[in-house]
């Protein structure tokens, strides 16, 4: 053993920066998980403190919030996840059918380029285009409509966040679908040439099922993660006018728990969302695993 570690140190050097931050970030902090299960007070520590079992499990089901900021965690990430995931999917295929390769590439940078803006700069850009004086109300004034106030009416916001989030992302979730699409053996497209396919049928034919297996991968991700809002740009972008549809399990816990300081709370909070985002993803590995013989683990 030692001596195979040792004709691969180089290697395992190269992996150590990695590990170890993975062990400092990811690992380490999960000890601070036991306060969720305390009274915790920062002048005894966390093990100084005293245990009071699920209480702040209970406290948060009791919590007349609790359904609200559920509800909207879970349809914000349901419509997130309904709207943004084939996005990817969508631009990938149709930079595949692109022929100008300089075109192509122009196109690909355009469409990467919001994913590197901070999430601050895109909230500063949403409301100052949909303000009442912006570019959008601008526009529909000039049609003869009325002004709106977009980020005042619950009505726009889940709108304005998920498609917002699909600018944002859509051409760099299309990296990984291109990066498999260029493993597709060009042969398979010839034989489609040769039986008379067109586009469509090559897409539907060649194109997917070679890239099925990495679409069904990502799925299985991002389910693990739809209770995993950006709660950072809906904390950006919402106001009380908006609280009904726009107060997820992140913003909330970021009042309980930064303004309010109920470290111990919001503890258990996380920890119970961890839990049902782990069960989801379980789940869904599962099923994947049933129907379609591609799964995580």
């Amino acid at each position: 053993m030692r001596t195979r570690m040792w004709r691969h140190r180089y290697l395992y050097l190269m992996v150590l920066p990695g590990f170890l931050t993975v062990l400092i970030f990811n690992y380490f902090p999960m000890y601070g998980i036991l306060i969720a299960f305390k009274d915790f007070s920062a002048a005894q520590g966390i093990m100084g403190s005293s245990w009071v079992g699920l209480k702040y499990f209970k406290t948060f089901f009791h919590d007349p919030m609790a359904f609200s900021v559920l509800k909207n965690t879970l349809l914000l990430g349901l419509y997130s996840l309904f709207w943004s995931f084939p996005a990817p999917i969508v631009l990938a295929l149709l930079f595949n059918e692109l022929k100008s390769k300089r075109f192509k590439k122009l196109v690909q940078t355009v469409s990467y380029f919001p994913h590197f803006i901070s999430v601050v700069i895109v909230a500063g850009l949403i409301k100052i285009y949909t303000a009442r004086d912006g570019f959008i109300n601008h526009v529909i004034t000039h049609f003869g409509g009325e002004a709106v106030s977009f980020l005042l009416d619950p009505g726009w916001f889940r709108t304005i966040f998920i498609s917002s989030g699909i600018w944002q992302g859509v051409g760099f979730g299309a990296i990984i679908y291109l990066a498999a699409m260029s493993g597709i053996d060009p042969s398979l497209y010839d034989v489609a040439d040769v039986d008379g396919a067109g586009r469509w049928k090559k897409v539907r034919h060649v194109t997917w099922p070679s890239i099925r297996p990495t679409t069904v991968i990502l799925l299985i991700f991002a389910m693990g993660g739809v209770l995993g809002t950006d709660f950072q740009k809906v904390i950006l972008l919402y106001n009380p006018a908006t609280y009904s549809v726009a107060d997820v399990i992140g913003s909330y816990v970021y009042r309980q728990g930064i303004l309010g300081a109920q470290y111990a709370y919001t503890t258990a909070i996380g920890l119970f969302m961890s839990v049902i985002s782990f069960v989801i993803l379980f789940i869904t590995n599962w099923i994947s695993r049933k129907v379609s013989d591609t799964s995580l683990f």
